[in-house]
């Protein structure tokens, strides 16, 4: 369920931009299987404890922050997926590729039509976060955290994390932006305990 309004932003060379809520795209992925939002709250980044703020609270890509803390590469595994125009939406649990262990679960809407051919296709191809994707093909882009989560796990999150029970999580609602500050993706992402 979409939730969002126009806004004018003067430093914004491309004109008004979207706002989404704090659980967009994610509350897309509930709404499509009919079931209700996970308990999601904002938090202060400071009040995220450590480790999760230092995977959190930054400006860069969370790909390379997790291969960096697990030491090793990440693949992503697709949980469910869609697209509407350009527009190419996917709900994701991100593994470390040495014990395929769980290290983020999230929801990314990503626009593709700002990515050239070659990274689309990757894209699409569900093998690897979007994070290696832009550095791969040299795209220059930044996070802009729009709020900091704290997130009670549900049944689905659970699962997905291969957690033991109710948890409660720490994530962020972020948009990356490319050199001329247009949204390449609009991101829910939620670090396991």
């Amino acid at each position: 369920m979409r939730r969002e309004q126009n806004v004018a932003n003067p430093d914004a060379p491309f004109g008004p931009r979207a706002v989404f809520a704090d659980n967009y795209p994610l509350d897309e992925f509930y709404a499509a299987r009919n079931t209700p939002l996970p308990v999601i709250g904002r938090i202060e980044a400071g009040e995220i404890p450590e480790p999760y703020h230092s995977l959190l609270v930054h400006n860069a890509d969370m790909t390379s922050k997790l291969e960096s803390f697990h030491k090793g590469k990440i693949h992503i595994k697709p949980l469910a997926r869609h697209t509407t125009d350009n527009e190419y939406f996917r709900e994701v649990v991100l593994l470390a590729e040495h014990s395929l262990k769980p290290v983020e679960f999230g929801a990314i809407k990503i626009i593709l039509d700002l990515f050239p051919n070659e990274a689309q296709q990757e894209i699409l191809e569900e093998r690897r976060p979007l994070g290696k994707i832009l550095t791969h093909h040299n795209i220059a882009f930044s996070s802009k955290p729009r709020a900091y989560l704290r997130v009670v796990a549900d049944s689905f999150i659970q699962s997905a994390l291969k957690l033991d029970g109710e948890a409660f999580l720490y994530g962020r609602r972020n948009t990356l932006v490319d050199a001329w500050d247009r949204p390449l993706a609009e991101i829910v992402e939620i670090l396991p305990p």
